[in-house]
This record gives structure tokens, sequence and C-alpha cells, in this order.
């Protein structure tokens, strides 16, 4: 799937220096997910610490809402 991401996701890439890996790392093969109001959350623990990525399936794209270290 291909990635889309909100202006306030690419902000968020930028400041907190999350690379494409490790975006696809987190969405592909998540330690965790939770799914509600038609969000899901992915978790996936990365060197010390984890990645969280907000997101919403759109047909064939995944849109990014947010994405943050833990």
């Amino acid at each position: 799937m291909e990635f889309i991401f909100t202006n306030h996701a690419r902000k968020r890439v930028v400041e907190r220096k999350i690379s494409k890996e490790q975006i696809q790392e987190t969405i592909d093969f998540p330690d965790y997910t939770i799914r509600k109001d038609g969000k899901t959350e992915s978790y996936k623990k990365i060197e010390n610490k984890t990645l969280k990525i907000i997101y919403v399936l759109k047909g064939k794209f995944i849109k990014i809402v947010t994405l943050m270290w833990k």
C-alpha cells in the first residue's frame, strides 16, 4: 500500500527524525495495534523507544495522521 501523509504528519516525521523504513516496519509488522473510531494505532519497539503511528485506510492508500515516539 502507498502512504499519504497529512501536513501534520509530514512535520512530525521531520521533527521526530522518523525514517520511511521505521514507518513501513511499524505498519507492516507492529508489536500490537489498537483500532478505534475508524483509525488504527500501530506500535513498534525500535531500539529503546516505541514508535506509535495513527493512520486510516483509504482504499488502496494508508493515510498517516500522526506519528510519535513513546
